[in-house]
């Protein structure tokens, strides 16, 4: 085969990978939309994503021998089919993800075991056959060079270093230019494009093989591991070691993520960040066996085991909230640990397969199994049960162990893997007795209440008005009479007296109890269970709430619940998770989020929207999401003078006067709103927020099409606009300034 044929292989390979993620990356934000914002939907797609690829990595190298001719083009036209069939994969997506999102209206609260088993079920239906047929590139490719030449026998590590660059970019290039520029849908069509191409490109050059013709290759494609022969104990060594690191290297992920959130925050990039950093160390590492393995100086196992368990330590060690640990050092304590990782897989699988797609094949699966089911065992057994730190200390433990087991021959002998040894000995041991988690800091504060579960870890912090909730270690949200003011103000301006209001984003439950004021059927939907628990922290008479019958709260999605529900309401208020860049959160600015809370809307009801101080283009194109779907929308600045309470409804919204307002509001409502105030009365609270209202049309952009949409999460995706924009640093404080259309 000539060397430019292997340089084309290694483009598409590339191709394939940034694919791969780019598809990974829009389906799982795809799945928030149908099944919930929940970590469940994260896991499952994520879970499915890899099992698809083991089983096509396995089933793909076991039938590759029977399946092609004994022409050597079979191979390579195998895989451009596949790839053509990922292609599809781009369109069919979406349409399933819809199509089950509607079946799974019956099946009750988000939490429920029914809820859950059966969305898994279905996102498995949806994903897995194009995941599959991902696994299948692996083995059919390394088939084809097998049959150009034999003695490539390190075929898969030439292979995966091309996928993972591939995945990086895949990764770095959807998240920060492609979702931005051109939203989910067309971006799906890239990828489809690229899929389409590779297709046509393999098909070109089989027609060069034609019959099985084999030209000598250079250097790194000949393995003199093709001629060692593994013993029954090295074979079963080298898969127990493929399948952990598997295990181990995915739950970590789950864990940084977790551990990482107080330093990293909420921001789609966020995550972006993360993989990016994972899949760059992997490529580095993949890389740097690759050059070794040319010149004949390959690593051994043995220093690789022991120099991973100590890297495996470096995030927990960093990331001690009393060093003050910043967004590089948290992402740079997890790139050694990756690039090992890296270095090792495909040094173990190349051992192992030789070069053989049907070994080749089956080890990769080993390793992609233990990806499936690691981050599933952490999220609902190490996180919940043990938290962070501890989950931390378990998942490096195995390496240890490992180096005892399978290479305490050289543990003494060879001066590295003695010092790496004992230095993640000792570092283990510092970790246990000696450094902090962002848990542990607040666990340890006077007061403070820590609850886990497979969704998040909930902190409820402060006394008095100081109280405070943080989810992973961000404040959601504090005791504040904006929170009142989204309860009080759309109730009072109900045209009929109102009977019923949905609360979307529970919270403290602030909201929730001042609408409790009004005595009438209030409903609450909340995405983490903890969340609910931590009630009576904050009030004293939480409980007795939470038993009064005209009470109620659901854990759900909000967004599914309103698909789901058939109740109508008077008020529906809604309180995104803050920063209005939370990833997600776009699902609850939308216009099609809008159009679910319409059919929800009794005659005459009203949304209450609130959107924070943010940057001025963002606001400027949730506002407009508001305007176009709803006829008649009110704004009014907050009683803490930042941020705004959006009214919107499709009939119009009478000109209360503040007298008029507060007449109409019930004594217990009225003693809710003052609870906290320092002000003398009512009226005087109110004052700042009723005033003469200039047209809603002044804060609105000039472009109609700058709006919110699912398909064009204008406020999650930013990055490039603040870039190429500087003057986009403005903020819009819509402060004292109420407004009407």
């Amino acid at each position: 085969m000539p060397v430019g044929h292997y340089r084309i292989l290694f483009m598409l390979f590339l191709f394939s990978g940034f694919c791969g993620l780019l598809y990974q990356v829009v389906w799982v934000r795809m799945a928030y939309a149908s099944f919930g914002v929940i970590t469940p939907v994260l896991s499952v797609v994520i879970s499915v994503f890899m099992l698809g690829l083991s089983i096509g990595s396995w089933a793909g190298g076991k039938w590759i021998n029977k399946l092609q001719a004994t022409n050597l083009r079979a191979p390579l036209l195998l895989y451009a089919g596949t790839e053509a069939f990922l292609g599809v994969g781009a369109f069919a997506v979406p349409t399933l993800f819809s199509m089950w999102n509607n079946v799974l209206l019956n099946y009750g609260e988000m939490n429920s075991t029914g809820y859950l088993f059966h969305s898994a079920l279905m996102i498995s239906v949806s994903i897995l056959p194009w995941c599959i047929f991902m696994g299948f590139t692996f083995p059919f490719m390394m088939a084809f060079i097998k049959k150009a030449h034999p003695n490539a026998a390190s075929s898969f590590s030439y292979l995966y270093f091309a996928n993972v660059v591939g995945a990086m970019l895949g990764t770095l290039i959807t998240a920060v230019v492609l979702i931005e520029l051109l939203g989910f849908k067309q971006t799906l069509l890239i990828a489809a494009t690229l899929n389409f191409g590779i297709a046509l490109i393999s098909i070109a050059i089989s027609r060069f093989y034609r019959t099985p013709v084999i030209q000598d290759i250079p250097g790194p494609l000949d393995n003199p591991l093709s001629q060692t022969f593994l013993s029954t104990a090295d074979q079963r060594r080298i898969c127990t070691v493929l399948f952990m690191t598997g295990f181990i290297s995915l739950s970590m992920e789950v864990v940084w993520v977790r551990a990482f959130t107080p330093i990293l925050k909420t921001a789609t990039y966020s995550f972006a960040a993360l993989l990016a950093v994972y899949l760059f160390g992997t490529w580095i590492g993949s890389y740097l066996y690759r050059k070794h393995f040319a010149a004949k100086k390959v690593l051994s196992e043995d220093k690789l085991m022991s120099s991973i368990a100590v890297f495996a330590l470096l995030p927990v060690t960093v990331n001690d909230p009393r060093l003050e640990p910043g967004v590089l050092t948290v992402l740079s304590s997890i790139f050694p640990v990756c690039a090992a990782l890296g270095y090792l897989t495909p040094q173990l699988i190349d051992r192992y397969s030789a070069g053989d797609p049907c070994k080749g094949g089956k080890a990769y699966a080993l390793n992609i199994i233990g990806c499936i089911l690691g981050p599933l065992f952490v999220s609902y057994i190490l996180l919940p049960f043990y938290g962070v730190k501890t989950s931390f200390l378990l998942l490096s433990a195995p390496f240890l162990i490992f180096l005892i087991l399978y290479y305490k021959e050289n543990l003494f002998k060879q001066e590295w893997t003695m010092l790496m040894g004992a230095l993640a000995l000792f570092v283990f041991f510092r970790t246990w007795t000696v450094h902090l988690s962002f848990e542990e800091k607040y666990a340890a504060q006077k007061g403070v209440e820590v609850r886990r579960d497979h969704t998040a870890t909930v902190v409820s912090a402060g006394t008095g008005i100081a109280k405070q909730l943080l989810v992973n270690g961000i404040g959601i949200t504090k005791l504040t009479e904006i929170t009142k003011a989204m309860a009080h103000l759309p109730l009072a301006f109900c045209q009929n007296k109102p009977e019923s209001a949905l609360v979307i984003c529970f919270g403290m439950g602030t909201t929730f109890r001042s609408m409790m004021s009004w005595d009438i059927n209030t409903t609450a939907v909340e995405l983490v269970p903890s969340v609910k628990a931590a009630f009576g922290f904050y009030y004293t008479d939480a409980q007795e709430l939470l038993n009064n019958p005209k009470g109620k709260v659901v854990i759900d999605d909000g967004r599914r619940f309103l698909a789901r529900t058939s109740e109508t309401y008077d008020v529906i208020t809604i309180d995104p998770p803050p920063p209005i860049e939370t990833a997600g959160s776009s699902l609850l600015y939308s216009d099609e989020f809008y159009e679910l809370v319409k059919k929800r809307l009794k005659k005459g009801g009203i949304l209450q929207q609130w959107i924070p101080t943010c940057e001025l283009q963002t606001f400027q194109a949730a506002a407009r999401s508001l305007l176009n779907s709803f006829p008649y929308v009110r704004a009014l600045p907050s009683v803490e003078g930042w941020g705004a309470h959006f009214l919107a409804s499709n009939e119009m919204l009478p000109p209360l006067t503040i007298a008029e307002l507060i007449a109409k509001m019930p004594e217990k409502a009225k003693a809710d709103f003052m609870e906290w105030s320092a002000l003398p009365n009512l009226e005087t609270a109110l004052t700042p927020v009723i005033n003469p209202k200039p047209a809603l049309e002044k804060i609105l952009s000039p472009s109609p099409d700058m709006r919110i949409t699912d398909d064009r999460p204008f406020n999650e995706y930013y990055l490039l606009r603040r870039l190429l924009d500087l003057k986009n640093k403005t903020y819009y404080t819509f402060r004292r300034l109420p407004l009407q259309s």
